[in-house]
Parts: structure tokens; sequence; C-alpha cells
């Protein structure tokens, strides 16, 4: 599996090739030409992972570009992210987005929040 990282400011995020081929494609269908990542403070177990289609990044988002994926990140997200690779995993019948984030502690049951 190959993972496409970029650097900026110190903060490394990385996507690999299935998450780029699953955004593509998604971005082929809609009139959103970006994606978007927040953290907010939500879920059982303190914070939870918020992405959405757009087309302009807000004005304290920092813009990183996988392949030719924008991907506007909230730059109070980014300490939070720092390390974590995006992947696009699917398990049986069930796909989903997967963060693999080395400052998550710990993952609710349920899979939709984390802790620091």
């Amino acid at each position: 599996m190959s993972v496409e990282t970029f650097s900026l400011q110190n903060i490394d995020l990385s996507m690999t090739e299935k998450a780029i081929r699953h955004f593509n494609r998604q971005l082929q269908n809609r009139d959103e030409s970006a994606v978007r990542l927040t953290v907010k403070e939500s879920g059982c177990s303190g914070f939870m992972y918020e992405m959405d289609f757009v087309n302009e990044a807000e004005p304290e988002d920092q813009v990183f570009t996988f392949d030719n994926i924008n991907l506007f990140v909230s730059k109070q997200a980014l300490p939070i992210l720092q390390g974590t690779e995006i992947d696009f995993v699917t398990e049986g019948v069930n796909s989903n987005i997967q963060f693999n984030n080395p400052n998550a502690k710990a993952m609710c049951g349920c899979g939709e929040s984390f802790t620091l």
C-alpha cells in the first residue's frame, strides 16, 4: 500500500492511495471540489473527526494536497492530527474512512470518537 505524505509547518499528514481514489470518485459526482477535515469536541470519548465536501477553505484552514485532492484542515485540529494517516478501508460489505492517528489514546466502542 502506497502512502502520500505532506509536511507543512512540522505537521505531517498522509493519505493512502485507496483514500485518494475514494475522494477522487466522490468529488467527480459532486459540485464541490475539495475535502475539509475538522476535529470537534463531541462523541462519547471527547473528540470526533468531521469531513465535508467544500469548494473553498475557511480563513483558518491549512491546505494540504495529495495527488490532486485538496484537503483543507482547520488549524485548530493540526496538533491533534499530527502524524495521522487517512485511509479508506473495506471490511466485508462496509467501507469507510479510517484515521490512523498516533495521538489518539483510545476509541469509543462505536468507533466514532477518540480521546487524546
